[in-house]
């Protein structure tokens, strides 16, 4: 058994789980083999704690370090920004400059707003939704997060999910009053989306990623759009692991149809905490109307080390 193993055995003494994500636990891949834990990393190569190398062919990083691990150039820019002071009273001036980036790229976007991980960012993009629209039901499709709005899918099936993320997730500790609040359709099947909608189902809002594992067929976003716009629906396209990978900016950029809010993450920091959420000013300004406020959404390091990996995505 590995160092690496034997820290996880302490650590699941003391962290649920052994760690903060799903996605990192070695029982996923190689149970007893999994280094687990790393020393350093640079570009593709990690060593594990005892400085054996490997190529990282995993995700690098979860498919949050696009640039590769430690890349320089957003490196330096991060330090600077660190030695003047990460968190103030004051706000950072790189928070203007990522919006300006942001909405240059996505011309229909007017208005901005960061958080620090991707699932805030949809919970923020919801309750934006929410406030704006009467109807307060969702259709969605792909994976959104870890909060309640989204696992009480699994409220009124349990079975909700397993074809959205993972079979037998169960929604202990959701608000029972929260069942019947989502409901799921199918990439590439617009009758699905359809048989919801015709159910009256009370849908004002649909989420979905824009591509799963196959690129839309028969203009199946075209006729999401369509299908919302029909209905007066807020669509919402969450790009936190499609944006930036394929193209500069957001995949629905490429695939040729605009949503009404869209969400970033995981690669726009290059692995430093920093999300998105974009979108249209009548639902954007929503935001002054009801809370939504975190302390650690003005710390500037996220704001640095996004304008630094754009710059490195255009530049390249």
């Amino acid at each position: 058994m590995n160092k690496g193993q034997r820290l996880l055995k302490q650590a699941k003494k003391i962290l649920p789980g052994g760690n903060q994500l799903l996605s990192k636990r070695a029982e996923m891949f190689a149970p007893n083999l999994w280094p687990t834990y790393f020393l350093k990393a640079k570009g593709c190569e990690i060593w594990d704690l005892e400085n054996k190398k490997y190529l990282d062919f995993a995700g690098m990083g979860v498919t949050a370090c696009l640039l590769g691990y430690a890349n320089e150039y957003v490196n330096k820019k991060v330090k600077l920004a660190i030695d003047k002071a990460n968190l103030t009273t004051l706000n950072s001036e790189d928070e203007i400059k990522l919006a300006k980036k942001l909405i240059n790229i996505h011309r229909w976007a007017e208005m901005v707003k960061f958080c620090k991980s991707g699932g805030e960012a949809c919970l923020v993009a919801i309750r934006l939704a929410r406030s704006y629209i009467d109807k307060q039901n969702i259709a969605f499709c792909g994976y959104h997060g870890w909060h309640d709005w989204y696992l009480s899918a699994n409220l009124n099936n349990t079975g909700n999910l397993d074809k959205q993320l993972l079979p037998g997730l169960k929604a202990l500790g959701v608000n029972k009053n929260f069942a019947k609040t989502m409901f799921p359709f199918f990439y590439n099947d617009i009758s699905s989306l359809k048989k919801i909608l015709v159910k009256k189902n009370n849908i004002g809002i649909i989420i979905m990623e824009p591509m799963k594992f196959s690129k839309p067929k028969k203009n199946f976003l075209k006729k999401v759009r369509s299908l919302a716009n029909k209905n007066n629906l807020i669509l919402i396209f969450d790009e936190i692991t499609s944006g930036f990978h394929n193209n500069y900016g957001g995949l629905h950029l490429t695939l040729g149809v605009n949503p009404d809010l869209a969400i970033f993450g995981k690669a726009m920091g290059n692995g430093y905490p920093i999300s998105a959420i974009i979108g249209k000013k009548k639902i954007m300004n929503k935001a002054n109307e009801t809370f939504i406020s975190s302390t650690m959404w003005t710390e500037q390091i996220g704001f640095v080390a996004a304008n630094a990996t754009l710059e490195f995505f255009k530049k390249a």
